[in-house]
């Protein structure tokens, strides 16, 4: 589905001065100019239910930078008839909700209703995250927040309960592309670059109307006399990075990315997405860290040598450090990638650990208690105890669990890898255990 911000024929605002910036000149004047969150603004979605029924809950709107969170919280108050009251989180605090909330309450007396738009929400803390509850439960505002963070992290369980949590998209490339052509028409000339310098130029905003704007912006307000190709817009323009917070959502979605790609023995996507990682900006250290748990969580005994490859990877990084090291980082991702998969270790610590909770005060069997001193030998620890080593086949039989219990199976070895030959041996040594004790 396509992401655009503008739809296709939308007019320029004609109340919006020339002097305006190029991406504020461009806002829809309606809210059937947005186009490409058709579902949210289509017939059947969200917005467009509460439009056509004339009544507004509050909402979330979480999304990518410049997808259009501002526009359609303005544009959604004018489709109701509604005040429109704006705030942002970075630059409000206790004093400035109070006046809002004052004022909504006069309106509301007045007979007007009051949209409030947070801008950042996530930015206020849950404190004043549960300022907002009374106002909006007693109607006086409709709340309308907008966070370019996961809402499950970063908002108040409380506030979440009384507002729709509503999902923007990130522009495609289709709808970038549109907005340098409505940007073209408003400015009334073509883009001064070639076609390859247009599809670099789109590429770089990442998704980012808004940044998109800016850049055309800055090729319309300079004298340029041949189009530019894409290596002379590249050093026209400073480079995009990533959008990638090390410690927010996009850190999380992105190592998320790589362990399934890994997990599906996908090497080629996995080194893609920890090439995004790094390129980003992400401690090398911390992907390494990441690759070490899935050798062990995914692979396991399926491929001992997985966690060796792993901690050999991230002794070379600091050995040799970075651009060198991470050569490194992407051998282990490869090995893990190309290794036979297994949760086997994964899922016996899980039970094993629950077992652990449930029989925790069982001792273990006398047989196999040490014994230093007389009054242990006479109360009966150690007696019994069969040494493995002077057994037959090295494997005694004995019984290690406590009394009381049942033997249980935790580890179950997959028929892949280095595991197929571990059930094996564990298979040859039950079957010894049924034989000793009779079947």
């Amino acid at each position: 589905m396509a992401a655009d911000l503008f739809g296709e024929d939308a007019p320029a605002r004609p109340d919006v001065p020339g002097a305006a910036p190029l991406a504020e000149r461009l806002r829809p004047r309606l809210l059937a100019d947005v186009v490409g969150q058709e579902h949210l603004t289509g017939p059947d979605g969200a917005i467009g239910r509460m439009v056509a029924a004339g009544q507004l809950s509050s909402i979330i709107l979480w999304g990518p930078p410049g997808t259009g969170k501002t526009t359609i919280a303005r544009l959604l108050a004018e489709a109701v008839g509604m005040r429109f009251a704006m705030l942002s989180a970075v630059f409000s605090g206790v004093a400035d909700l109070r006046q809002a909330f004052a004022d909504a309450e006069k309106m509301a007396a007045a007979g007007r209703r009051t949209l409030l738009f947070i801008d950042e929400i996530h930015r206020f803390n849950r404190a004043q995250q549960d300022g907002f509850l009374p106002y909006v439960e007693r109607g006086t505002v409709v709340l309308v927040g907008a966070t370019t963070e996961n809402p499950s992290f970063a908002l108040n369980a409380a506030l979440l309960s009384r507002a729709q949590v509503l999902v923007l998209n990130r522009l495609d490339e289709a709808a970038l592309r549109t907005l340098v052509a409505r940007a073209e028409a408003e400015v009334g000339k073509p883009l001064p670059v070639t076609d390859e310098a247009r599809t670099a130029l789109v590429a770089s905003a990442d998704g980012d109307g808004r940044f998109l704007l800016n850049q055309v912006e800055t090729l319309f307000s300079v004298a340029i006399d041949q189009p530019l190709d894409a290596s002379e817009l590249a050093a026209f323009l400073h480079r995009r990075m990533p959008v990638y917070d090390k410690d927010r959502d996009g850190h999380y979605n992105l190592i998320s990315a790589l362990h399934k790609a890994l997990r599906g023995s996908d090497a080629q996507a996995a080194l893609y997405w920890l090439a995004r990682m790094l390129v980003a900006g992400e401690e090398p250290l911390y992907a390494l860290r990441r690759l070490t748990r899935f050798a062990s969580e995914d692979i396991g005994l399926a491929d001992p040598q997985a966690l060796v490859q792993c901690l050999a990877a991230k002794d070379a990084y600091q050995f040799l450090g970075s651009p060198e090291g991470e050569l490194a980082i992407v051998q282990a991702c490869l090995y893990l990638a190309t290794a036979p998969k297994s949760n086997a270790a994964y899922m016996a610590q899980k039970a094993a650990w629950a077992a652990a909770r449930d029989t925790g005060s069982l001792a273990p069997p006398a047989n196999i208690l040490n014994a230093p001193t007389k009054l242990m030998k006479d109360l009966g620890y150690g007696a019994g105890y069969a040494y493995d080593h002077d057994a037959p086949d090295g494997f005694s039989g004995d019984n290690y669990w406590p009394d009381g219990m049942p033997p249980a199976e935790y580890y179950r070895p997959v028929d892949r890898g280095f595991e197929k030959r571990i059930a094996e041996r564990l298979a040859w040594w039950d079957e010894r255990r049924r034989e000793q004790r009779g079947g």
